[in-house]
């Protein structure tokens, strides 16, 4: 047995410029595991190759691996001494291997899982085994070519204890099993795909499954499975039914069909992602999987259909073709991203899904662009790859494939897409590979397009319009910048747009070369400055621009209040109606911001109010999209907006707009909380969620009143509710306000949902985000609960990320506890889980864009964090950028 040579963590810092092909590829993979949760044995042996591609000659072959003891080597059957090869902490390297041949390698290590509280690589959940590899954690399993441009055929056979480990699962389709002595026994499984070893799994423990079927389009049948826990069995009826939806959607839009015989999950408690999309074997966070009406939300079942339709649809756009390199994640991730919002799209309310998305892009993605931390969808370096699993990389990865959707149309878009998939199958390709073959399939010049995958920033676009009466011609002038970003490229962006009438009717307009369809015109933004010109316009027009959200840009444009209530009544496009909405009550916030700190009174104008009225009582026919209409910016929207964010000002400026219209249209807002308020248990239709949303955002509003009819509403529905829809919104509403039943309702949840991890999550959210005065203390007692695990990331995720991310004015309080309580538990997790901590990192990373005293507060807490002993890679990268 040879011991490794201790060495210090590298903080090496990788370069896409850099990037070289492999100098070997493996073309066979064969793992053989004896599972104990302590002591697993892993046995490799790989049918190695000289890359072709790669003109370097007698190169010696180094192998990735972190965490492991190694016990033996053997080159073509014949054993290594420990002179024959040299073993650091990260890698085994063999200076002499065979030249212009195959070369068999045979290695065996072994690792623990047990104290693998990183969860990468092997690691145990609640006594399951179970892995997780990308990025970089198959090299915590055995020594590897550890990168995603190395594809090889796997067969893995798992060998364990029938009582411990009764299910065995790895990837592929089973193809042998068998009894061994001492209780123990063995499966094997054969993957006939190539594949990079991050698509690697394995799961080992006490399941129970729910079998189904599918059907393919050419007749197919394929075996569906999902694995949990024995007491989790009756929530997976949603997850089975979202599978069998996203796999006939991927045909009838894509049309790709799955290709083995058999697709299994299994839900992980214990998991630092969302889910992963292991070829045949996907491992979820359980979020994603479990889920009964009296459970989980309507927001959790769109989730989870969500999510399981993105690790499906990752068969092909990610596991069929991978990534060359971890700089092309946004390859698969943005990609895929677009596809499962648009399953989401087509199995649910478009409106308000794409009102979701652009929020979630502009609430926290744009933040990151304007921060320390900002990259391009395409980073040109990194540290610590695991921090680039990030918001830019995915979301706006995918707006980026949205954009192309629309220059190209979307019948050109499917045909590139059918040519990138048949040209590129079985490859690990980069993002140009992508680009290219919609250029091919579509005769359309991309070239200026692709400078959205160098560039970082979001694009500020300035809006300028001229209306000449005499000749009856309309200007429209656009100027493109990035702020923060020196020297920025001038990129290609589609804008779209519609022209309104004074009676609220769409005008006839065209513009020479913009694709028109419906009076909607698709402008294509080239220059730094660019003007169009709509001939034979009778009158004035309302624009209405970027339409659809139609490109990840900030708009520079003066409104009058007016024209903003004009079109949240008049215009047709969904999201620029929500648009107008929420600029509208912005611009009356930021009013208010204005007068707070001039000493003024506070009031709403009447225009707000007489736009919310006629929401309220108009026909809704869609209630999940009036529900947004009704819904304010959050107060993360707001802060973006700010050059010195004041979240107390804002959190006081918006709560004054929502307390007034809850105070000049109690009426209204109880009248539709009454009509809406239904006993329909269980049912997940469009209609039921409809009602439950508008419904509840009633409710919200009332309890602004904090009235004794305010706390009744919210009791009795807290006590009759049949979802958890329902239940945990009443609670919400009574955790935030001066409802004397706070305490009482909060222990009877607690008793009531103490076994479902998932829901006693929420309990702890729902307490860590509340803007009441004594939030804090309760966080910090919290923190000590029985329930509170610092090993679990969900559990984590629910206080301390709840606490960080989802409430500012406490968070952000003058005095620096909210920061310093947030390093204590960075520092924490810091030797536990790198990952999440630096996750957790992210909420102090916008430090200065607040006032002086909160930056040198939140400053010193970051150098803190930094001169942690032993500080990870994951994290230094984070607070080091942050400082820079």
């Amino acid at each position: 047995m040879n011991k490794k040579n201790k060495s210090e963590a590298k903080l090496q810092t990788i370069y896409l410029k850099d990037y070289q092909e492999p100098k070997y590829l493996i073309e066979t993979v064969d793992l053989n595991f004896i599972l104990e949760a302590e002591y697993t044995r892993v046995v490799s042996r790989l049918k190695i190759t000289h890359n072709p591609d790669n003109n370097t000659r007698h190169a010696a072959l180094e192998l990735l691996g972190e965490e492991l003891t190694l016990i033996s080597v053997a080159l073509n059957g014949v054993a290594l001494t420990d002179s024959q090869y040299k073993l650091t902490d990260e890698s085994l390297t063999i200076v002499d291997v065979p030249q212009n041949t195959t070369f068999t390698l045979a290695i065996e290590n072994t690792i623990n899982p047990k104290a693998n509280s990183a969860l990468e690589g092997l690691f145990v959940s609640n006594h399951m085994l179970c892995s997780q590899c990308e990025a970089q954690g198959f090299r915590k399993i055995t020594y590897f070519l550890d990168r995603p441009d190395v594809m090889a055929r796997f067969t893995t056979t798992l060998i364990a204890d029938k009582t411990l480990y009764p299910v065995l699962l790895s990837n592929g389709n089973k193809v042998a099993h068998g009894e061994l002595i001492d209780n123990r026994h063995w499966v094997s499984w054969e993957d006939p795909f190539k594949k990079p070893c991050y698509l690697f799994a394995l799961v080992a423990g006490q399941l129970e499954c729910i079998e189904d079927h599918f059907t393919t389009m050419s007749g197919r049948d394929i075996t569906l499975q999902i694995f949990v826990e024995a007491h989790d069995i009756d929530k997976c009826a949603h997850a089975m039914q979202s599978l069998k939806n996203s796999m006939r959607w991927d045909e009838q839009v894509y049309g790709r069909e799955y290709d083995l015989d058999l697709y299994m999950i299994v839900a992980v408690g214990h998991f630092n992602m969302g889910a992963m999309e292991n070829k045949g074997l996907n491992i979820f966070n359980t979020k994603f999987v479990l889920a009964r009406p009296d459970t989980a939300t309507d927001m959790d079942y769109e989730h989870i259909e969500g999510v399981i339709g993105h690790e499906y649809f990752h068969n092909w756009s990610g596991n069929r073709i991978t990534c060359r390199d971890w700089f092309q994640l946004s390859l698969k991730e943005g990609f895929t991203v677009f596809r499962d919002q648009e399953f989401t799209a087509d199995q649910t309310s478009r409106a308000v899904k794409r009102i979701n998305d652009v929020n979630a892009l502009r609430t926290r993605q744009f933040a990151e662009d304007i921060g320390p931390l900002a990259h391009p969808i395409r980073p040109e370096a990194y540290i610590e790859i695991n921090n680039f699993y990030t918001l830019t990389v995915y979301e706006k990865g995918a707006e980026v494939v949205r954009m192309i959707r629309t220059l190209l149309g979307t019948e050109l878009f499917h045909k590139g897409a059918d040519l990138y998939f048949q040209r590129h199958d079985g490859q690990a390709v980069t993002c140009e590979h992508f680009v290219q073959a919609m250029e091919d399939a579509s005769d359309k010049d991309l070239s200026q397009f692709r400078r959205w995958y160098a560039q970082a920033g979001t694009p500020m676009l300035k809006v300028e319009q001229d209306y000449d009466a005499d000749k009856r011609s309309y200007t429209l002038t656009l100027s493109q910048t990035i702020p923060g970003q020196k020297n920025a490229a001038v990129l290609h962006i589609p804008v779209k747009v519609a022209l309104f009438a004074a009676d609220g009717m769409l005008m006839d307009a065209s513009v020479v070369d913009a694709v028109t369809q419906n009076n909607e015109l698709t402008l294509e933004l080239t220059a730094s400055t660019q003007s169009f010109v709509f001939e034979n316009i009778l009158s004035q027009p309302v624009l209405s621009i970027l339409r659809d959200f139609s490109a990840p840009v900030k708009l520079q444009m003066q409104r009058p209040l007016t024209e903003l209530a004009f079109l949240l009544q008049h215009d047709n496009d969904s999201f620029n109606r929500w648009e107008a909405g929420q600029q509208l009550t912005a611009s009356i916030i930021f009013e208010l911001i204005s007068a707070i700190k001039q000493g003024k009174s506070l009031t709403i104008p009447d225009a707000l109010v007489d736009s919310f009225k006629v929401l309220l009582e108009q026909p809704a026919p869609d209630l999940s999209y009036l529900a947004c209409l009704l819904s304010l910016p959050a107060e993360s929207y707001l802060a973006e907006q700010m050059t010195v964010i004041d979240v107390d000002a804002i959190h006081l400026a918006r709560q004054t707009v929502k307390r007034s219209l809850a105070e000049q249209l109690t009426e209204q807002i109880t009248a539709l909380y009454i009509k809406n308020h239904q006993d329909e248990a269980g049912e997940l239709n469009s209609a039921a969620i409809g009602r439950r949303r508008i419904k509840n955002l009633c409710l919200d509003y009332l309890t602004q009143l904090d009235t004794d009819a305010s706390h009744q509403l919210a009791n009795e529905q807290f006590s009759s509710a049949k979802t958890m829809t329902d239940q945990i919104v009443a609670l919400g509403a009574i955790v935030n306000s001066e409802n004397p039943e706070k305490k009482a309702c909060l222990q009877q949840f607690y008793q009531q949902w103490q076994d479902e991890a998932l829901v006693i999550d929420k309990w702890f959210s729902l307490q860590a985000s509340s803007p009441l005065p004594d939030t804090f203390a309760v966080v910090q007692s919290l923190l000590q609960h029985a329930a509170f695990d610092l090993k679990n990331p969900n559990r984590v995720r629910s206080l301390v990320g709840a606490f960080s991310q989802a409430n500012p004015i406490h968070y952000h309080m003058k005095n620096g506890q909210g920061y310093q309580l947030l390093a204590d538990q960075v520092i924490a997790l810091n030797s536990l889980n790198p990952q999440v901590a630096s996750r957790m990192v992210s909420a102090l990373t916008q430090w200065r864009r607040f006032d002086k005293q909160r930056q040198g507060l939140m400053k010193q807490q970051l150098e803190r964090i930094i001169n942690t002993e032993n500080v990870s890679k994951d994290v230094f990268e984070i607070a080091s950028k942050s400082l820079a």
